[in-house]
């Protein structure tokens, strides 16, 4: 009983984890990646679509995206898409592709997205703590129906103590990689 909740608590924790490395990696740094453009949806043929599904999008260089829609006429549209969204990208056609130039960060842009930085990984602590305080809740219930002793409870707990700190420490390490990352100029 005891290894499940222990088990179910490290999986969850590493998904949050995970799901923050992944907000983490749609944060612009000034360098050309192709996660920044992961959250863009197009209008193809009346439905939203992400743009992933309509072309193929590359590095061209460091500072530099290329995206290659699969059919001509979604040029117009995949500009459209990109001038809207809120990442103040101004992407240039030449043809049937799309170069997309990444502008430096300012300080104050920097500044701010540090902040962002903080506040996302906030909601990843936050969400390990609700992991560790589910699955506390969970060993002491066993506690309470008798199937586990005391000893058994604190050895639990302390269990899961340390899956949460492993888990706080890792993002605090995404967060200081990546803060370094926005603040290198």
């Amino acid at each position: 009983m005891i290894n499940e909740i222990l088990d179910d608590a490290k999986k969850r924790m590493g998904k949050s984890v995970d799901a923050l490395k992944g907000e983490l990696s749609r944060l612009r740094t000034g360098r050309a990646n192709t996660a920044l453009l992961d959250n863009i949806k197009v209008d193809y043929y009346g439905s939203s679509t992400p743009l992933a599904q309509v072309a193929n999008i590359t590095v061209v260089d460091s500072r530099t995206l290329g995206v290659q829609p699969w059919e001509k006429d979604m040029v117009r549209a995949i500009e459209k898409a990109i001038l809207e969204s809120d990442m103040d990208l101004n992407p240039m056609s030449a043809g049937d592709v799309i170069r997309i130039p990444i502008p430096p960060l300012s300080q104050e842009r920097r500044l701010d997205l540090v902040k962002l930085l903080k506040s996302e990984g906030e909601g990843g602590k936050v969400a390990v703590r609700n992991i560790r305080r589910d699955a506390i809740s969970h060993i002491k219930e066993l506690l309470k129906e008798k199937e586990i002793s005391e000893d058994d409870e604190r050895h639990a707990e302390e269990q899961v103590q340390k899956l949460t700190d492993s888990s706080i420490a890792s993002i605090d390490s995404l967060l200081k990689g990546k803060e370094e990352e926005l603040m290198e100029i």
